[in-house]
């Protein structure tokens, strides 16, 4: 006896939230202090001023940045300030931190700005797999977001998620 195959998966009123989806585009770039410091390690100010006034800033134009040191000095806030002054009229966005800490602040940003009503009272999937580097902090944020709202929550693919929340 041959029955129809039917697609369960196809027929559910399962709602698929992919993270990857709202990946903005733009170049990510790192900008590592410890080049402009004495040795790696101390903060001339004359001359980190000079570096900063000589340095060519067109190059981050729509880009996200990343401010940093990978060394152990200790700067002062007034350091990092100072080159998002001259980083603001170019870059998309600046943060102190290193790559990842800028996608979370960036999809942070993102996720504050959606209207999530269209989910309200769905059974939503979180996406799991993602070929773009979706911060981990990202499903944690949505999840925050979404729980509000949803009938139940879900990470992964539809044929075989893990339930993360269930509305009683």
């Amino acid at each position: 006896m041959s029955e129809e195959i039917v697609n369960r998966v196809a027929q559910s009123k399962l709602v698929t939230f992919d993270l990857e989806e709202l990946y903005p585009e733009g170049e990510r770039m790192l900008f590592d202090m410890k080049d402009w410091l004495f040795e790696g390690f101390i903060l001339r100010e004359k001359e980190f001023r000079a570096y900063a006034e000589n340095h060519d800033w067109q190059q981050y134009t729509d880009a996200y940045v990343a401010l940093k040191c990978s060394t152990d000095a200790i700067l002062p806030g007034w350091a990092f300030m100072l080159l998002t002054s001259k980083l603001q009229p170019f870059a998309k966005k600046i943060v102190q931190g290193n790559l990842e800490q800028l996608e979370t602040v960036i999809y942070q940003e993102m996720l504050q700005q959606l209207d999530l009503s269209v989910y309200k009272d769905k059974s939503v999937i979180i996406k799991g797999c993602s070929k773009k580097p979706v911060p981990p902090n990202a499903y944690l944020l949505i999840t925050a977001l979404l729980q509000p709202l949803v009938k139940s929550l879900m990470y992964g693919e539809a044929c075989s998620s893990v339930p993360l929340f269930k509305r009683k």
